[in-house]
């Protein structure tokens, strides 16, 4: 793991009035984008070729021929793969930036290069990105069951028929950012699933042998967009957000009896995330929801020193009687951030009285880090 004292080095020699805001562009970066640029910061993208143009063309900034100017990126990197960034980080150093991590960047770059070769101060908790890994010791169960916080509990293949239903989370084989979950009622389709799906080549026997296997629950599901300064020690929730996912959406828009009828090749749906919407919370319920947050953010400076910084989401689903369950957590940026860059988080917006979407709360952070001379706060 790269040190703290290391990253404080490189910024010693960072011009202070000079720094920019980078990020891969992949995940949320137009919010970080954005955001950086409404607080006044140049920003920096690196994209992989393939998947440059939406930075490099449609959303660079310009000016139009009668001299308004329109579009938020400064400068966009391009490389073949996006795991060539620990290749450009003496440039990314040279421009004095500060990379906001996103899950694209753990997983094209790697964890264990992002933890011992990136040298280049992330806004952010560098060493709690690994406990994002559902395969490691230390996930993030392992920090729900230390904070006290509620979860679904795990369960054995031969435990479903006592359980009743369960999802079985596991990487998709083939696009593996993406998910190969499904669901299953008992040990018995849960042999005919896994055997159906690693036909068709969508998971494969390795990856379920490491799944993780727990009870499914049955209710609406919330992303909570949190953010935790270190500056004022204090959490602010700034926005709520939930998934659109192909092809489960899909499939939930059929009647039961046209579900039934589909070729084995459409029959199980997947859970690749293609969007997200805006929501708010009944108020009854926030209090319950900001105390999950105080919880995992002491638990994380307990066990993960110096703890949260910045942006993280719990991701939960609420049964029928109103109690939460944390299924995920992001301890970075979330995905579904995008949907309020520009106009804001409902609430991150009445609690700042302007337009406060995640990334304008980043950049905010690290401008007021600036003023008060307490970079060293922020990053990792």
């Amino acid at each position: 793991m790269i040190e703290r004292k290391q990253i404080l080095e490189v910024l010693e020699g960072y011009e202070k009035d000079k720094i920019k805001v980078g990020v891969i562009g992949s995940h949320s970066a137009l919010d970080i984008a954005d955001g950086a640029k409404a607080e006044g910061f140049k920003t920096i993208v690196v994209a992989q070729r393939g998947r440059h143009r939406t930075y490099a063309e449609y959303f660079k900034e310009k000016k139009t021929r009668d001299g308004l100017t329109k579009g938020f990126i400064d400068d966009v990197i391009v490389l073949e793969k996006f795991g060539q960034i620990i290749e450009v980080q003496e440039e990314l150093r040279k421009r004095n930036v500060i990379f906001v991590p996103n899950r694209s960047f753990v997983v094209y770059t790697g964890i264990d290069r992002v933890e011992n070769e990136f040298l280049v101060p992330l806004f952010g908790s560098r060493n709690l990105l690994r406990s994002e890994e559902r395969s490691e010791e230390k996930s993030y169960y392992w920090l729900l069951e230390k904070a006290g916080l509620p979860y679904p509990e795990p369960v054995k293949p031969e435990e479903i028929d006592e359980v009743g239903l369960v999802i079985v989370k596991l990487p998709h084989a083939k696009k593996r950012l993406e998910r190969g979950f499904f669901t299953a009622a008992s040990y018995r389709e849960f042999r005919e699933k896994s055997e159906r799906l690693m036909k068709l080549g969508v998971i494969t026997e390795e990856d379920l042998a490491k799944a993780r296997i727990e009870r499914y629950i049955i209710g609406p599901v919330f992303n909570f967009d949190f953010f935790y300064s270190p500056l004022d020690e204090e959490i602010e929730l700034l926005g709520i957000d939930w998934r659109f996912e192909t092809s489960l959406d899909g499939h939930v828009r059929l009647p039961a009896s046209q579900q039934l009828t589909l070729p084995e090749w459409q029959f199980e749906p997947e859970y690749t995330v293609t969007g997200h919407a805006s929501s708010t919370l009944r108020e009854s319920l926030l209090e319950k929801v900001f105390d999950m947050a105080e919880k995992y953010v002491e638990a994380t400076k307990r066990y993960y020193p110096p703890g949260i910084i910045g942006p993280f989401t719990l991701q939960t689903a609420v049964d029928k009687d109103l109690n939460f369950y944390i299924y995920d957590v992001a301890p970075r940026t979330g995905g579904g951030t995008n949907i309020h860059m520009a106009m804001g988080h409902p609430y991150g917006n009445a609690l700042w009285r302007k337009e406060m979407s995640t990334g304008r709360r980043v950049a905010l952070e690290i401008k007021r880090a600036i003023e008060l001379d307490e970079l060293e706060k922020v990053v990792t």
